[in-house]
């Protein structure tokens, strides 16, 4: 299995572009398609905050649903779209204005099609993906190692927001445990979720959100070779945004 494992990309549509070309990817088809049969995968978060979230959403809808050339795990980003456009009365804050801001802008039918399109995309989804003969997990903030083979509502809440304390930072953002620190398992695990100003490999799992929509990189994890590659943001450099983790 070879793949190529985006961090969050948050509608950063164009420095997904170039760092899929980088990769060695083809998009004379308008899809990102590899010359010797590598795949993409994502670690979710795919929209809120950047220029494109919706186009982000279709390509990957596109690749994951239609052709089913590629793979996806929902963040907690995709899952509020998600409740939004199910109806549910969701706090459009904390990026989820931007996202919702292009969907209104869109005519009755785009509408349709889009939320169509995009809630196929998270309920085919699994909460994680177990690749390579279990040697390879993706999961969008993490997995403990006793929750893996799991997907009771504890597991759903790890993957989704990490090993949360219910008790919030100064800036709103819960208070996270360092679920990596005490990681013994024979997975790789590679992740996103918590920005990061250099990709972060600790205990066999891999952090590879860098921040793109915070002016960042958007980076990718090849695999099996275990490589990184990256391409700096267009986006406005927001150093609070990003977590130091020792």
């Amino acid at each position: 299995m070879n793949l190529d494992i985006i961090g969050d990309i948050h509608g950063c549509y164009d420095e997904f572009e170039e760092l899929t070309k980088k990769l060695g990817y083809d998009w004379t088809t308008g899809l990102p398609l590899h010359p010797v049969g590598r795949h993409l995968a994502f670690v979710g978060d795919l929209t809120d905050r950047g220029p494109e979230s919706l186009k982000t959403a279709n390509l990957v809808w596109e690749l994951v649903v239609d052709k089913k050339s590629a793979f996806y795990v929902p963040g907690n980003h995709c899952n509020k779209l998600y409740r939004y456009l199910l109806g549910n009365k969701v706090q459009t804050t904390h990026g989820l204005e931007t996202t919702v801001s292009e969907f209104m802008s869109l005519k009755t039918e785009q509408k349709n099609e889009f939320r169509e399109k995009f809630m196929a995309l998270y309920e085919t989804a699994p909460l994680y993906h177990v690749l390579d003969k279990d040697r390879l997990l993706i999961a969008h903030a993490g997995i403990r190692e006793d929750y893996i083979g799991k997907n009771n509502s504890k597991v759903k809440t790890f993957v989704l927001y990490g090993d949360i304390t219910g008790q919030t930072n100064a800036d709103g953002t819960p208070v996270r445990r360092d679920w990596a620190k005490n990681y013994q398992g024979r997975a790789t695990i590679v992740y996103g979720h918590t920005p990061v100003r250099e990709p972060r490999i600790l205990n066999n799992t891999y952090n590879i959100d860098t921040g793109a929509v915070f002016g960042g990189n958007l980076t990718a994890l090849r695999y099996p070779e275990m490589e990184l590659a990256y391409v700096p943001s267009s986006m406005p450099f927001v150093q609070e945004k990003f977590r130091e983790i020792n």
